[in-house]
């Protein structure tokens, strides 16, 4: 568990606001210090500090004083020593004359070393701002480097700080203002490698200003597809006519990952972890970022991520075992009602195209026919069309057990659905006997001939009632291959495609208690604590159910955080496994999971073929295997590469 992180792409970021004393440059130094000092102890390995924190941002016409000057740049030599002591990475904002011209830049100071200085472009001079009175911008600065305690460092906006060890992880610098502007540098930026996008920023408070900011910040991460450090003046800045909360902010593609506590008058730090691997894939993956063309060629300058001294390397943030079922209640309310809205519609939408009225179902008693009869319900709901129409078939064989076939009957009756019960055992002997396949052999010619023979009797139903058949199968069954070709893999319309299994589960649940009540409410909840079955083998002597999935392909909240990392996330099979012991630890151990790990890269690389011909159906959420859509693979592509990884 302590092995490092940076293999996976994982950078501990913070963002700092330290305490302040306006105009005192050497103070300043010390409590900037401090501050890095609590950051390091958190494993922060870069910390974003605010606009010219050295000095204060609201020191005004001081800035025209060179004692002030002067104590910024001794401050600075000290702050360069300590990142070498804490083994870090430090973006101090102070203010740098260059030839009789002051600047507002953000440096860039890595282990010791003063590697980059980036000057703010965007200079606010209205309202309570008039920065123009003291600094100039960027865009006036001809020349590429600055001389620093005897040493040529890169200067520009152009700088683009990329590490060594960690090649995802290129962090791009603007300051303030620069992110309020119609084309804030981080846009170029971005498009010019950067993944770590960091903000030195005063940015005083006003109603309601706070939020503007926040939703400013994870736009911006959003629309570059990066991570975005925030860190803003403190409460310690002048209050003569505005004031400062020390606002910092962590996001990640939209998502904010921290804040902090707002107008304290000590240190304010938030640490995060941020995943540049994910950012890269979710790049590679967006053709409208790829295919644009930068608007600058980006100076590199390479710099050292390493674990703060005497820290122990650890995975600071928390992945769900279910990611596809939200864990806020409101949420995961809201999900529900907008997937059964999705899903409904998008078959009341080819019941509507075909002209039919009618639509044919095998009810099972599980959770997949379960939910796919619900939404048949409220799609015929929104076309006003009688419930009557809904043909529900049971379909008993040799492996349906009591609790099913009941539980199937008695869910069509209290829905007010057409119900039909038709056995397919005999049928099933016929076919064995015609093929010449021995009595009693239990194989996959036996389960398959059933799943074929059921959904031959619903296609024959549907043609007789010039309906269409409802198809069942989800997306873990998908992604598995778990479906018999030309059986239960095929309907004329897979309203349950783009579901996974555990979100399936959490569904019906939902509905349960959400839409329905009494013997209603109560057969749903014995369908969800079913155990997961085709039931394609006899019953036991006792009646007993004597086959189930998840002993059979693994546990499918592991295939299901398996596909989302895999898919969504694009991660490689090594970190998928280091996260899923991660987020398991303590109900599935290492050998486990790697062996089901391994389970799933070989079925999902085997079975494409039945993704490549499976039925139109309704895409759910931002993981779907449609190949008409977002999942286009050839049927022999080799999984050996991939289980190479996990040795």
């Amino acid at each position: 568990m302590a092995k490092s992180t940076h293999p996976f792409g994982f950078v501990t970021v913070a963002a700092a606001s330290p305490a302040l004393r306006l105009g005192d440059p050497a103070a300043n130094t010390q409590l900037i210090i401090q501050a890095l000092e609590k950051a390091s102890a958190e494993g922060s390995e870069i910390v974003v500090l605010p606009e010219l924190c050295l000095t204060g941002y609201s020191c005004g016409d001081l800035f025209g004083q060179r004692t002030l000057l002067n104590g910024a740049l001794k401050g600075l030599s000290q702050i360069a020593e300590a990142t070498a002591r804490l083994s870090l990475t430090a973006l101090v904002g102070m203010p740098l004359e260059i030839s009789g011209r002051l600047y507002n830049v953000g440096v860039f100071v890595s282990h010791g070393n003063i590697l980059g200085v980036v000057p703010k472009t965007h200079l606010p001079n209205s309202g309570e701002f008039y920065e123009q009175r003291w600094f100039a911008s960027s865009r006036v600065a001809h020349f590429q480097e600055v001389e620093l305690f005897g040493k040529k460092v890169p200067f520009g906006i152009d700088l683009l700080f990329q590490a060594k060890d960690v090649p995802d992880c290129v962090v791009g610098i603007e300051l303030c203002e620069d992110l309020w502007a119609v084309e804030p540098p981080s846009g170029a930026q971005a498009l010019a490698g950067a993944t770590l996008l960091c903000n030195l920023s005063a940015s005083d408070e006003l109603l309601t200003k706070a939020n503007y900011r926040r939703d400013l910040v994870r736009s911006q991460s959003a629309r570059c597809l990066a991570a975005y450090i925030y860190a803003a003046a403190g409460a310690g800045e002048s209050s003569t006519d505005i004031v400062y909360s020390g606002h910092g902010l962590i996001a990640e593609n939209g998502l904010i990952l921290g804040e902090s506590e707002r107008f304290r008058f000590e240190l304010s730090l938030i640490v995060s972890q941020v995943d540049v691997d994910k950012l890269q894939a979710e790049r590679r993956r967006n053709s409208t970022f790829f295919g644009q063309i930068p608007s600058y060629q980006p100076r590199f300058i390479s710099f050292e991520v390493k674990h703060p001294t005497g820290t122990t390397p650890k995975l600071r943030r928390r992945f769900s075992q279910h990611p596809f079922v939200p864990s806020d209640a409101q949420r995961r309310d809201e999900n529900s009602q907008e997937i059964f809205a999705i899903q409904s519609t998008g078959l009341a939408r080819r019941l509507r195209h075909t002209g039919v009225k009618h639509a044919v179902i095998g009810v099972s008693g599980g959770l997949d026919s379960t939910l796919a009869l619900l939404v048949m319900l409220e799609a015929f709901g929104r076309l006003g069309l009688d419930r009557k129409g809904i043909i529900g078939v049971t379909l008993p064989g040799p492996g349906t057990t009591e609790r099913t076939r009941i539980n199937a009957r008695k869910l069509m009756d209290a829905l007010g659905i057409t119900a039909r019960e038709i056995p397919i055992g005999s049928a099933v002997d016929n076919h064995l006997k015609d093929i010449e396949h021995p009595t009693g052999k239990f194989d996959v010619t036996f389960e398959n001939a059933q799943a074929r023979e059921r959904t031959q009797v619903l296609m024959d139903i549907a043609n007789q009632t010039q309906g269409l058949v409802v198809g069942t199968g989800d997306l873990s069954e998908a992604a598995l291959g778990w479906c018999t070709f030309n059986a239960d893999h095929m309907s004329m319309y897979h309203v349950n495609i783009g579901v996974p299994k555990t979100l399936v589960k959490h569904l019906v649940s939902w509905a349960a208690h959400a839409r329905h009540v009494g013997n209603e409410r109560a057969l749903l909840e014995d369908i969800v604590a079913t155990p997961v079955s085709p039931e394609l083998l006899p019953i036991g002597t006792n009646g007993e159910m004597t086959q189930q999935t998840e002993l059979l392909v693994g546990p499918y909240e592991l295939h299901d955080f398996f596909l989302f990392h895999f898919i969504r996330n694009g991660f490689r099979p090594a970190k998928v496994l280091w996260l899923t012991e991660h987020a398991f630890a303590g109900k599935y151990d290492t050998v486990e999971i790697k062996y089901w790990l391994k389970t799933f890269l070989t079925r999902f690389f085997s079975q494409q073929y039945k993704r490549s011909s499976m039925p139109d159906g309704p895409k759910i959420g931002s993981v779907a295997l449609s190949p008409r859509g977002d999942w286009r693979m050839p049927s022999d592509a080799e999984a050996t590469a991939w289980l190479a990884e996990l040795g």
